[in-house]
């Protein structure tokens, strides 16, 4: 396996072979955003993980199928292509209950935590996390052939949880981290919004550290 997940803008992407899924990572916009499509080895589906800006670089990363676009939360730089690449592929929409008023693109799909999303034949779990935004949600990749691979969006980064504003805020997102994701093992890979990739045994030792400095 040669995945490293450091992608640069205007790079090309990394791509990642698992036994049912393959994941492909490619930086874009201003902001260094991250967008990932993942693809069902058996049906050829597609998802696209954060629409977030540049939607010919989107589209030339996607070609001409696309399901399902699901937007993690309601910052505009993780949805600023999305009105482009829904217009150019019919992908219905998918982001979090409580942040979908925040996305000036229609949602086709409320996502609950516990829901389970699907690309072809490969599941993924919604979990719901308070604290960045209102309704951010995560993704969970319960590889059946290896460790489980967690798209997080802007909740967690290698070093930290994500931006809040308010000491409430870090409370429940740190809460929702320990209780959703850090359950995980510590082999899960963790494909955040903007730069590196990590693993949760990479991150685990700071979780106190974290609390401690309060973001």
């Amino acid at each position: 396996m040669n995945y490293h997940g450091a992608v640069k803008v205007g790079g090309p992407p990394d791509v990642r072979e698992l036994a049912h899924l393959i994941i492909t990572k490619v930086a874009v916009g201003p902001f260094d955003n991250n967008a990932y499509l993942l693809r069902c080895r058996a049906s050829d589906e597609q998802l696209l993980i954060d629409a977030a800006a540049d939607a010919p670089a989107l589209l030339e990363t996607v070609g001409e199928r696309l399901a399902t676009v699901v937007t993690t939360h309601r910052h505009q730089d993780h949805w600023a292509a999305l009105a482009e690449v829904v217009a150019a592929t019919g992908a219905r929409t998918a982001a979090g209950r409580y942040d979908a008023e925040g996305i000036p693109v229609p949602t086709d799909l409320l996502l609950e935590d516990g829901d389970t999303l699907r690309v072809g034949e490969v599941e993924l779990t919604v979990r719901h996390l308070v604290g960045h935004t209102p309704g951010a949600i995560v993704l969970i990749y319960d590889d059946p052939e290896g460790h489980p691979h967690v798209f997080t969006g802007d909740c967690l980064f290698p070093g930290g949880p994500g931006r809040t504003t308010q000491p409430t805020e870090f409370k429940s997102l740190m809460e929702g981290l320990e209780a959703k994701v850090f359950t995980l093992p510590d082999e899960s890979w963790i494909y955040p919004g903007h730069g590196n990739d990590t693993n949760l045994g990479a991150e685990r030792p700071h979780l106190a550290e974290w609390w401690a400095r309060g973001w």
